[in-house]
C-alpha cells in the first residue's frame, strides 16, 4: 500500500485522475483539477446539510482513518498547511472516531445543527471566518473544499489505485426499511428501492437527493451516478413532490399573482445574510414587472445557491423565488453573462437566521418520514448497470470499449481527452457490454 511517506503531489493527482474521482457532494467537478489549486486550507465539508440523508456521518465513523489519510493527500497536493473537517455537533460517533486520529495541522470544526450548514460558501465562513465573494470560488479566499466521499475516494485512488465504482447513498422516507447502502455505480434506482423493501405508500413520488435541493425523479430506471446523494420516497400528494411537479409557467403566474414583497425570502436567504447582494424578493418583482429590472438585479440571480430556504421556509404564500432564480440563471448563462459585484457587510443577525434542522423537518412536513437509515453491509450485485458518460462537469467521456466486449470491475470503459475537463468512467461489475449510446454504456453481468 502507498503511504504518505512515499507519494508526491504529482503522483497523487495522477492516481486521482486515473480513478475518475469527482466531487461526490455536488455537481461532480473533476477532483484532479481541483487538487491543482494552491491554498493554505483544505476543508472537508462533512456537514451533510440536507435532512434525511445519513451518508457522510456514518462513513466518517466507519472510515475515520481513511478520511484523515485522504485529507493529508489533499493537503499535500494543494500545499495546504491546515486541514479542517467541518461536521455537525450531533455526529457524536464520527467525532469520537476522528478525534484520536487528528494530527498536526488538522482539526475538527463543530457546526450547529442548522440549515444550510453544508453549503460550501457558508461552511467556509463558519469554519474559517472567511467570506467568499459573490460568484467567486473558494480558492479566491485560499480554501479548497471536498466532501467526505470524495476524500475517501482520494485515499483509495492513491493507496490502492482503486477507481470510483461504488456509491454510498441513503434511502429514506416512505420505505419499508430505511437504510444507507453502498451499491455499484449504474445500479438502477428501482433496484436501490428494492433493497429498502420498496415504498410503504401506494402512490409514491421520488426525489434524487435531499428534500430541499433534490430533483424529482421521473423514472426509477435512472441509474445511480458518482453524485447521487440519496433516494427520498414520499407520498405523491406531499407538498415536496407537488411543488416539483409545477411547471415554470405556473411558478411565474403564482409569483405575479400573490407576491406581497414582504422580503422574508431575502431576510432568510443565507447568501444575503453573509453579505452577497442577492435579494430574492427584488428578483421576483423584476421578473414580473420588467420596468423595475436592472442588469445588476437580474445578474444577482447567478449568485443563488438554490438552497431553497426562500421557497420552503420563508415565503408565506407558496412562491418559489429559487425556481425563478434558476430560470434566470439558465437565460443568463446561455448569454454568457457573469455577475460582478461587491461583498457587503454581513448581517449581524446572520447566525440567528439559519434554520434549525428540527424546525425545518417540521416545516417540510417530514416528521412521519424522518428515519435513522442505518448503514447496511451488503455486496449487492445487480444483473445490469447503466454507466452514464457524463457524471461530472465538463465533457462527456468517450467509450473505449465495444459492444460484446467482456469487462471487469474497475476497468476503464470511457475516458476524456487529456486536455479536456472531465473524468474517466469505470465498469462497476464484471460483465459484457450490451449497448453503447451517446449517453451511456450498459453492462450485463456474465
Amino acid at each position: 500500500m502507498t503511504t504518505l511517506l512515499d507519494v508526491d503531489a504529482q503522483t497523487i493527482r495522477h492516481h486521482v485522475k486515473a480513478a475518475g474521482v469527482v466531487g461526490a457532494g455536488g455537481a461532480g467537478f473533476p477532483t484532479h483539477v481541483k487538487l491543482q489549486a494552491q491554498v493554505d486550507t483544505f476543508l472537508v465539508n462533512a456537514a451533510e446539510c440536507e435532512p434525511l440523508l445519513k451518508v457522510d456521518q456514518q462513513l466518517m465513523a466507519r472510515q475515520a482513518a481513511r478520511l484523515i489519510r485522504g485529507l493529508r493527500y489533499a493537503m499535500t497536493t494543494t500545499g495546504a498547511s491546515t486541514g479542517i473537517i467541518a461536521l455537525k455537533e450531533k455526529y457524536h460517533e464520527a467525532i469520537n472516531a476522528l478525534t484520536p486520529l487528528l494530527a498536526e495541522g488538522i482539526r475538527l470544526h463543530i457546526l450547529p445543527d442548522v440549515y444550510p450548514a453544508g453549503d460550501e460558501v457558508l461552511t467556509i465562513w463558519m469554519a474559517t471566518g472567511r467570506r467568499v465573494p459573490p460568484a467567486a470560488l473558494p480558492v479566491s479566499v485560499g480554501v479548497v473544499v471536498n466532501n467526505v466521499q470524495t476524500v475517501l475516494n482520494i485515499a483509495r485512488a492513491v493507496e490502492q489505485h482503486y477507481p470510483v465504482t461504488r456509491r454510498t447513498l441513503t434511502v429514506n422516507g416512505a420505505v419499508t426499511t430505511p437504510l444507507t447502502v453502498t451499491v455499484p455505480i449504474g445500479t438502477s434506482l428501482r433496484d436501490v428501492l428494492a433493497l429498502a423493501g420498496g415504498a410503504s405508500v401506494p402512490d409514491p413520488g421520488f426525489i434524487n437527493g435531499g428534500p430541499m435541493m433534490g430533483s424529482l425523479i421521473s423514472s426509477l430506471d435512472s441509474p445511480v451516478t458518482k453524485t447521487t446523494g440519496g433516494l427520498l420516497v414520499l407520498p405523491k400528494t406531499h407538498s415536496l413532490i407537488q411543488r416539483r411537479l409545477q411547471d415554470d409557467k405556473t411558478v411565474l403566474a403564482l409569483a405575479k399573482t400573490v407576491c406581497e414583497q414582504c422580503r422574508l425570502c431575502t431576510d432568510l436567504c443565507p447568501r444575503h445574510v453573509m453579505g452577497h447582494p442577492l435579494s430574492p424578493h427584488l428578483l421576483v418583482r423584476a421578473v414580473n414587472y420588467q420596468q423595475t429590472a436592472t442588469p445588476q438585479i437580474l445578474l444577482s440571480a447567478l449568485t443563488c445557491s438554490e438552497c431553497n430556504v426562500c421557497e420552503s421556509v420563508a415565503c408565506p404564500v407558496g412562491i418559489s423565488p429559487m425556481r425563478i432564480n434558476r430560470m434566470l440563471k439558465r437565460e443568463l448563462r446561455a448569454q454568457n453573462q457573469r455577475y460582478e459585484g461587491p461583498l457587503l457587510a454581513a448581517d449581524e443577525m446572520a447566525k440567528h437566521r439559519l434554520v434549525p434542522i428540527k424546525r425545518l423537518i417540521a416545516r417540510l412536513g417530514l416528521n412521519d418520514w424522518y428515519h435513522d437509515a442505518p448503514f447496511t453491509e451488503t455486496d449487492y450485485q445487480p444483473q445490469q448497470v447503466t454507466l452514464l458518460l457524463r457524471q461530472h462537469i465538463g465533457a462527456s467521456a468517450t467509450p473505449c470499449v465495444k459492444i460484446g466486449e467482456r469487462v471487469t470491475r474497475g476497468q476503464c470503459v470511457a475516458d476524456v481527452p487529456e486536455e479536456a475537463l472531465g473524468a474517466a468512467i469505470h465498469a462497476s461489475i464484471d460483465g459484457i457490454v450490451s449497448d453503447i449510446t451517446e449517453q451511456a454504456i450498459t453492462v450485463i453481468r456474465g
